[in-house]
């Protein structure tokens, strides 16, 4: 599933988050899985992947290469830091997901009421603060250039 756009959201008291109509109406069991997994990550952010993309990332090795059991020791860390912090969380009839806390407090997103905006990320939904990213999203524009720059030369490279 191809995650585009932003939605303005806020997290309830129970740490519950509604994954967006746009998304969920696109949503199909049978390609994306019945749940999500929620990967905190530096920089205020909570990562969200469908079941079946994170699954098939994961068979694909955390380190990017072929998974293997004889993984090198930074290889073997990342994997344990990364794959001991993902959760795998279903969606209540509602559409919502209850973030776990460690995840949010690892995030700087607080527990609580929290308000949010939920980006769409290509392969994944990103969960950031409404007033950081409301802050930062002419600057965000700007750096396009340079980021497809930064990247295509690395390919090149």
């Amino acid at each position: 599933m191809l995650f585009t756009g932003h939605s303005e959201l806020t997290i309830d008291a129970k740490m519950r988050l509604q994954i967006p109509a746009k998304y969920r109406n696109a949503w199909d069991e049978t390609r994306d899985g019945k749940a999500w997994y929620c990967v905190p990550w530096p920089g205020g952010i909570v990562r969200l992947y469908s079941e079946t993309c994170f699954e098939g990332l994961a068979s694909q090795g955390a380190s990017g290469r072929r998974a293997t059991l004889t993984p090198d020791q930074d290889a073997a860390d990342l994997e344990a830091d990364l794959f001991s912090l993902a959760e795998r969380i279903e969606p209540d009839s509602a559409g919502r997901i209850a973030l776990p806390k460690q995840h949010l407090e690892l995030a700087g997103l607080g527990a609580g009421s929290s308000e949010v905006v939920v980006i769409g990320a290509g392969n994944r939904l990103e969960v950031r603060d409404r007033a950081a990213w409301q802050q930062t999203l002419a600057q965000r524009f700007a750096r396009l250039p340079s980021l497809v720059a930064k990247i295509e030369a690395r390919r090149e490279g």
